[in-house]
């Protein structure tokens, strides 16, 4: 059984994996730990000049580590070199990153048009990449009396008002994975919690959409403007601090009220 401490870490004595962290949203959320004092592995792809510059923000606190994220053994290699780094085992993984995709719904194929391709590619680097992050970590985690675990969805799941079919339907398995990983390593101390967004203004992904687009949604929410990555990695805090420690499975969905659970 986990040592119940373990959940009561403050942020600025976490080790934080977070994916995709050289560009968009995953660059906030990396950013944002930081900020609270935090210690973050900022893991990459493509982005190395954008992820190094992020790390250069943040001297001994940030490790920009390259490693493609559906590859599992880049990513124990990974773990491994930023454990030894930092002297310490990773406490929270943030499951962010996003194969190559662009918000653009007149872009994306059509019910006509997908290709089983399109959605292979979407849960390779969606549901196989969070899957190998919990793996890789999953022992120093056990060891150390529990972990936190954040996966980030979308509101497409309530709200599918864009055909966005292969990255929806990886989301939507990533959920599942969410509850079932938080019944299965609930005993070991380890919560697992995803976070939602819908349209962010801006990220590297939305700069397709129309302005159009973003008025239409701003108009449709409760607060009445798009929300920011900024306000949504704020949101992904809350699950990796002590406040949280008694919450798992859930899923919170930050799109300023657009989708009500």
């Amino acid at each position: 059984m986990g040592n119940p401490s373990s959940s009561l870490l403050p942020i600025q004595e976490q080790l934080v994996l977070v994916t995709g962290a050289g560009r968009g949203l995953g660059r906030h959320i990396a950013r944002a730990f930081l900020g609270q004092g935090a210690s973050v592995v900022v893991n990459y792809l493509h982005s190395a000049e954008a992820a190094e510059a992020l790390a250069d923000e943040a001297p001994g606190r940030a490790l920009a580590i390259r490693a493609d994220v559906s590859d599992a053994v880049a990513v124990r290699a990974m773990v491994e070199q930023a454990q030894a780094h930092f002297g310490k085992t990773v406490t929270t993984i943030v499951n962010n990153a996003l194969p190559d995709f662009k918000f653009n719904g007149d872009a994306r194929s059509h019910a006509h048009e997908l290709a089983w391709e399109e959605l292979q590619q979407q849960f390779e680097g969606v549901v196989r990449g969070a899957l190998n992050t919990v793996q890789a970590c999953l022992p120093g985690m056990r060891a150390q009396g529990g972990g936190r675990v954040i996966n980030i969805g979308t509101n497409l799941f309530q709200n599918p008002v864009v055909p966005y079919h292969d990255y929806t339907a990886a989301k939507a398995a990533l959920l599942s994975l969410t509850r079932t990983l938080a019944q299965d390593l609930g005993p070991d101390g380890i919560t697992v919690n995803m976070v939602s967004g819908g349209l962010l203004r801006t990220t590297d992904a939305s700069a397709a959409t129309p302005d159009a687009v973003f008025d239409l949604i701003a108009a449709s929410t409760p607060l009445r403007r798009v929300t920011t990555p900024e306000e949504f990695a704020d949101a992904v805090l809350f699950f990796a601090s002590p406040w949280s420690r008694a919450v798992t499975g859930q899923n919170l969905v930050v799109d300023g009220g657009l989708v009500k659970n």
